[in-house]
Protein backbone atom coordinates (compact mmCIF):
# COMPACT_ATOMS: atom_id res chain seq x y z
CA UNK A 1 0.00 0.00 0.00
CA UNK A 2 2.70 2.19 0.39
CA UNK A 3 5.69 2.16 -1.18
CA UNK A 4 8.90 4.14 -1.67
CA UNK A 5 8.80 5.92 -4.47
CA UNK A 6 10.86 5.27 -8.05
CA UNK A 7 11.70 7.46 -11.17
CA UNK A 8 8.68 4.96 -12.66
CA UNK A 9 6.08 6.85 -10.06
CA UNK A 10 7.15 10.52 -11.19
CA UNK A 11 4.51 11.20 -13.25
CA UNK A 12 1.81 9.68 -11.57
CA UNK A 13 3.21 11.89 -8.42
CA UNK A 14 3.23 14.95 -10.46
CA UNK A 15 -0.49 14.33 -11.14
CA UNK A 16 -1.06 14.55 -7.94
CA UNK A 17 0.98 17.32 -6.97
CA UNK A 18 -0.14 19.67 -9.15
CA UNK A 19 -3.21 19.73 -7.35
CA UNK A 20 -1.50 21.24 -4.42
CA UNK A 21 1.42 22.80 -6.24
CA UNK A 22 -0.57 25.29 -8.67
CA UNK A 23 1.82 27.40 -9.63
CA UNK A 24 4.34 24.82 -11.25
CA UNK A 25 3.55 22.49 -14.32
CA UNK A 26 3.38 18.77 -14.66
CA UNK A 27 6.95 18.92 -16.64
CA UNK A 28 8.40 20.58 -13.43
CA UNK A 29 7.43 18.38 -11.21
CA UNK A 30 8.09 15.49 -12.97
CA UNK A 31 11.70 16.91 -12.92
CA UNK A 32 11.74 17.73 -9.47
CA UNK A 33 10.59 14.47 -8.52
CA UNK A 34 13.56 12.39 -10.22
CA UNK A 35 15.92 14.63 -9.08
CA UNK A 36 14.63 14.13 -5.16
CA UNK A 37 14.01 10.62 -6.07
CA UNK A 38 17.84 10.34 -6.82
CA UNK A 39 18.90 12.60 -3.99
CA UNK A 40 19.89 9.67 -1.22
CA UNK A 41 19.12 12.78 1.40
CA UNK A 42 15.59 13.11 0.43
CA UNK A 43 12.78 10.58 -0.24
CA UNK A 44 9.06 10.39 -1.79
CA UNK A 45 6.70 7.91 -0.56
CA UNK A 46 3.84 6.80 -2.23
CA UNK A 47 0.52 5.17 -0.84
CA UNK A 48 -2.02 3.00 -3.42
CA UNK A 49 -4.75 1.99 -3.63
CA UNK A 50 -5.14 -1.28 -6.05
CA UNK A 51 -2.82 -0.13 -7.86
CA UNK A 52 -3.98 3.84 -7.89
CA UNK A 53 -1.80 6.45 -6.78
CA UNK A 54 -3.94 8.52 -4.39
CA UNK A 55 -1.22 10.43 -2.07
CA UNK A 56 2.32 10.68 -1.42
CA UNK A 57 4.42 12.53 1.10
CA UNK A 58 8.23 14.15 0.15
CA UNK A 59 10.58 14.45 3.43
CA UNK A 60 14.24 14.96 3.03
CA UNK A 61 17.27 15.70 5.54
CA UNK A 62 17.58 19.60 6.03
CA UNK A 63 21.50 20.30 7.40
CA UNK A 64 20.69 24.46 7.87
CA UNK A 65 18.64 25.77 10.75
CA UNK A 66 15.25 24.29 11.21
CA UNK A 67 13.11 26.85 13.15
CA UNK A 68 12.61 25.36 16.89
CA UNK A 69 14.80 22.84 16.64
CA UNK A 70 18.25 21.93 18.32
CA UNK A 71 19.92 19.38 16.51
CA UNK A 72 21.50 18.75 12.42
CA UNK A 73 20.16 17.28 9.97
CA UNK A 74 16.57 17.19 10.58
CA UNK A 75 14.37 15.25 9.13
CA UNK A 76 12.08 17.66 7.06
CA UNK A 77 8.27 16.98 5.53
CA UNK A 78 8.22 18.91 2.73
CA UNK A 79 5.63 18.10 0.86
CA UNK A 80 2.32 15.67 2.08
CA UNK A 81 -1.27 15.36 -0.33
CA UNK A 82 -3.88 12.94 -0.37
CA UNK A 83 -6.92 13.07 -2.92
CA UNK A 84 -9.73 14.77 -1.65
CA UNK A 85 -12.23 11.34 -1.77
CA UNK A 86 -9.53 9.78 0.37
CA UNK A 87 -9.13 12.21 3.03
CA UNK A 88 -9.65 11.78 6.64
CA UNK A 89 -9.01 7.92 6.16
CA UNK A 90 -5.74 7.64 7.77
CA UNK A 91 -3.73 7.33 4.95
CA UNK A 92 -1.26 11.03 5.38
CA UNK A 93 -0.85 9.71 8.56
CA UNK A 94 0.79 6.51 7.41
CA UNK A 95 2.63 8.81 5.07
CA UNK A 96 3.84 10.46 7.56
CA UNK A 97 5.02 7.42 9.89
CA UNK A 98 7.04 6.36 6.79
CA UNK A 99 8.78 9.73 6.32
CA UNK A 100 9.66 10.12 10.58
CA UNK A 101 10.60 6.66 10.49
CA UNK A 102 12.83 7.01 7.34
CA UNK A 103 14.64 10.37 9.29
CA UNK A 104 15.11 8.12 12.15
CA UNK A 105 16.79 5.83 9.98
CA UNK A 106 18.97 8.86 8.94
CA UNK A 107 20.23 9.08 12.04
CA UNK A 108 17.72 12.35 12.98
CA UNK A 109 16.35 12.76 16.20
CA UNK A 110 13.93 15.64 15.61
CA UNK A 111 11.38 16.29 12.58
CA UNK A 112 10.07 19.38 11.55
CA UNK A 113 7.57 20.90 8.87
CA UNK A 114 5.60 24.15 7.81
CA UNK A 115 2.47 25.36 5.97
CA UNK A 116 1.13 28.46 4.94
CA UNK A 117 -0.97 30.61 7.60
CA UNK A 118 -3.75 30.39 5.74
CA UNK A 119 -3.93 26.65 5.15
CA UNK A 120 -6.13 25.49 7.69
CA UNK A 121 -6.13 22.18 6.89
CA UNK A 122 -2.50 21.81 6.63
CA UNK A 123 -2.31 22.90 10.09
CA UNK A 124 -5.03 21.27 11.78
CA UNK A 125 -3.08 17.92 10.40
CA UNK A 126 -0.14 19.05 11.65
CA UNK A 127 -1.28 19.49 15.04
CA UNK A 128 -3.63 16.14 14.80
CA UNK A 129 -0.10 14.71 14.54
CA UNK A 130 2.03 16.04 17.20
CA UNK A 131 3.45 18.49 15.24
CA UNK A 132 4.18 21.80 17.93
CA UNK A 133 3.73 25.10 16.29
CA UNK A 134 7.37 26.67 16.89
CA UNK A 135 7.09 30.11 15.77
CA UNK A 136 5.01 32.55 12.83
CA UNK A 137 6.59 34.71 10.54
CA UNK A 138 5.57 36.74 7.52
CA UNK A 139 8.39 36.79 4.76
CA UNK A 140 8.47 40.32 2.86
CA UNK A 141 10.20 41.21 -0.53
CA UNK A 142 11.14 44.10 -3.02
CA UNK A 143 12.33 44.72 -5.96
CA UNK A 144 15.79 46.69 -5.96
CA UNK A 145 16.10 49.43 -8.16
CA UNK A 146 18.39 49.68 -10.93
Amino acid sequence: MIDKATKSDCMDIAKLAILMWENHTVEELIEEFEAVIQDKESAIFIVSIDDKKIGFAQCQLRHDYVEGTKTSPVGYLEGIFIGQEYRKQGYAKMLLSKCEEWAKEQGCVEFASDCELENEDSLAFHRKMGFEEANRIVCFKKTLKK
